[in-house]
C-alpha cells in the first residue's frame, strides 16, 4: 500500500508527481520532496516558495522541514532567503547528526556550501501584493493569509516507510525573523513509520501550543483511526485555547497511518486537501465542519477547481 495526503488544493499537482514515483516503487523521501518542490516552484501560490508573500520588510523568508519516519531523523530551515527549494535543504540537513536545524544566515551558508540553487524568490507579483496590503492594512490586525498558507504533506511508500515535510513563506507581512509551526518538530509535522505521520497548517503561534502533529501520531500509534485522531486533537486544542484565551487561531491537520488510512480535521471553513493512494486517483476535497467538531468531505467540483486557479492567477489591482 502507498499513499500521500497534503494540505490545500495547491498540493494536488505535487502529489500527482509524487504518486508516479511511488507507483515505480521509489521511496517516500524522493516522492515527498518532489511533490513539495512542485508547489515551491509555482509562482502563483502566494504562501510557499517562489512568489511567496514577503515579511513587513518585503523580504521572502521561508521555513521548511523534512522527517524520516524510519529513523526519526529531522532536518529543518527557518527564515532562509534566496534559495529555490527549502524542502530539499531541509532533507539534506536530516542526514546530519547535529546541526540539523539551521536558521537564516546559517541556513543560507550551509545551502550555498552544499551547492543548492540560489534564486531571488521575490516576484513582481508578490511585490504588488505587498504594496496593496500596505495600503489596506495600515491600522488593521495582520491575520494568516486568507485561503491557505503552509503546504504540509505525509507520504507512505510500498516498503512501509513514512515521511512528513512542510514548506512555507509564513505569515504575510510578518515581523522579520518570525517563525511559525512549520519547521518545528511535533507541531508542524511528525512522522513515525510504525505509528503514522501528520502535518499542520494554520496559525503557527496557536498550532505550537498543542504539539499537535505529534499528538495525532501518538493516538494513531495507540490504534486510533487517523480521522478520529485528527478530530480529537484539533477539537481539544481549539476548546482549550478558547477556554483559556477566549479565541483560537486557524488549526488544520492531515494525517495517514501505516495502513494508508487517512484523516483530516479543521476548526475553520474553507479548508481543502489533496489525497492520492494506490486505490484512489489524485483528488481534491473540501471540508465541512459540524458544530460538534466532526469533519465531512466532498470532492471539489470542476467549477470550484477552475475558479481556484482563476483567482490565484488574476491580475492584481493596486
Amino acid at each position: 500500500m502507498w499513499g500521500m495526503i497534503a494540505t490545500w488544493r495547491m498540493a494536488v499537482e505535487g502529489i500527482t508527481k509524487g504518486a508516479k514515483l511511488l507507483k515505480e516503487q521509489k521511496g517516500a523521501g524522493d516522492a515527498i520532496e518532489t511533490a513539495i518542490r512542485e508547489v515551491e516552484d509555482f509562482p502563483y501560490y502566494k504562501s510557499v516558495g517562489y512568489g511567496g508573500l514577503p515579511n513587513e520588510e518585503m523580504e521572502v523568508e521561508m521555513d521548511a522541514a523534512y522527517m524520516d519516519g524510519d529513523t526519526l531523523d529531522i532536518g529543518a530551515v527557518c527564515a532562509i532567503k534566496d534559495f529555490a527549494n527549502p524542502v530539499s535543504i531541509a532533507r539534506r540537513l536530516s542526514r546530519e547528526k547535529v546541526n540539523s536545524f539551521l536558521a537564516a544566515e546559517g541556513a543560507e551558508k550551509f545551502a550555498h556550501k552544499e551547492g543548492f540553487e540560489r534564486k531571488n524568490m521575490l516576484t513582481d507579483r508578490a511585490k504588488a501584493h505587498y504594496r496593496k496590503r500596505v495600503k489596506e492594512t495600515a491600522a488593521q490586525e495582520i491575520r494568516p493569509y486568507a485561503g491557505h498558507d503552509t503546504v504540509g504533506m505525509v507520504c507512505l511508500d510500498m516498503s512501509g516507510k513514512m515521511t512528513a515535510a512542510t514548506s512555507t513563506s509564513g505569515l504575510f507581512m510578518k515581523k522579520k525573523g518570525r517563525i511559525g509551526d512549520s519547521p518545528v518538530s511535533g507541531s508542524g509535522f511528525y512522522a513515525d513509520s510504525r505509528r503514522g505521520a501528520a502535518s499542520a497548517t494554520g496559525l503557527g503561534e496557536d498550532l505550537m501550543k498543542g504539539c499537535i502533529s505529534y499528538e495525532i501520531v501518538r493516538l494513531m500509534g495507540e490504534g486510533m483511526h487517523p480521522q478520529k485522531a485528527c478530530e480529537t486533537v484539533v477539537n481539544y486544542l481549539d476548546a482549550q485555547l478558547k477556554e483559556r484565551r477566549g479565541q483560537a487561531g486557524d488549526l488544520s491537520l492531515i494525517a495517514m497511518n501505516p495502513q494508508g488510512e487517512w484523516g483530516v480535521a479543521t476548526n475553520i471553513e474553507g479548508f481543502s486537501f489533496a489525497v492520492v493512494t494506490e486505490k484512489q486517483e489524485p483528488t481534491v476535497y473540501l471540508v465541512t465542519r459540524t458544530e460538534d467538531g466532526h469533519c465531512t468531505f466532498e470532492t471539489a467540483s470542476e467549477e470550484w477547481m477552475e475558479n481556484y486557479m482563476k483567482t490565484r492567477m488574476a491580475p492584481i489591482e493596486e
